[in-house]
């Protein structure tokens, strides 16, 4: 039995998410499906992480156990025949048989944009999200050097996932800007259920007067998540770098 790992990336404004769901299309169950067919059997597909309904990935990685012997230079395109034009396999390798997408991931990014005009643009309708009100860069700069490190990040969790600690990691976290478009790009060892989301929410509060950027800090030791931003649309949220050691590290993700 090969282990494959993937290489994608998708637009997930049609899809309920990552995760197979019984009553809803998500972007498991299409990749799927479409597996399956090029496989000849049922193929049960492992994410490198539960991107919400509405979220994108630029990078993204699954895998996936197979009898078939296509050469993996020829998945993506077998593969990609059998997928709607949202969703497209980019890579794939041929990995140790302990490599799981998810649990073998060193690191993740996301990166998060916000469309800061007074004017909405149609054009990023469902791929970022559209904030009339002026962003003050500097402020949400400061604001977002306050969430590097070692943290308890309950404070930006969204209720819905137990997990076994809510402490993570934060290596850093970039906020630019050009023209109109805000990037806010963040990496950790991990990523708590909308906690992405809801520390851009936090930088805009920050940016909004709301709170200071020195305050986040106690702000996290309180672990209350009424004290922090919203959680901001899912749209202008991607999926953006993923780190991998071995084969999946050195073929796919450099």
């Amino acid at each position: 039995m090969r282990n494959i790992a993937l290489k994608m990336m998708y637009d997930g404004t049609a899809y309920h998410g990552w995760q197979v769901q019984k009553n809803d299309v998500t972007v498991a169950g299409t990749l799927e499906k479409a597996l399956s067919k090029m496989c000849g059997h049922t193929v049960k597909a492992v994410g490198c992480g539960r991107t919400d309904a509405g979220v994108h990935a630029k990078c993204y990685c699954a895998n996936f156990k197979t009898d078939s012997r296509i050469p993996c230079d020829r998945i993506p395109f077998a593969v990609n025949a059998l997928l709607p034009p949202d969703i497209s396999v980019t890579a794939a390798a041929e990995v140790e048989d302990d490599f799981n997408a998810i649990l073998s991931c060193d690191r993740k990014e996301y990166t998060y944009y916000i469309y800061n005009s007074r004017i909405k643009d149609p054009f990023y309708h469902n791929r970022a999200y559209f904030y009339p009100s002026p962003l003050k860069l500097e402020v949400m700069r400061e604001a977002a050097r306050e969430f590097v490190g070692t943290h308890d990040f309950a404070a930006v969790r969204s209720v819905g996932t137990e997990t076994k600690t809510t402490v993570r990691t934060v290596y850093y976290y970039d906020v630019e800007q050009k023209g109109d478009i805000f990037s806010l790009r963040v990496c950790a060892d991990g990523f708590l259920y909308n906690m992405a989301r809801a520390m851009a929410g936090t930088l805009i509060y920050a940016s909004e007067g709301k709170l200071a950027p020195e305050d986040i800090p106690g702000l996290l030791e309180k672990r209350d998540r009424r004290h922090t931003g919203p959680t901001v649309p899912p749209q202008g949220l991607y999926m953006t770098r993923l780190w991998y050691g071995g084969t999946a590290g050195e073929k796919l993700f450099k």
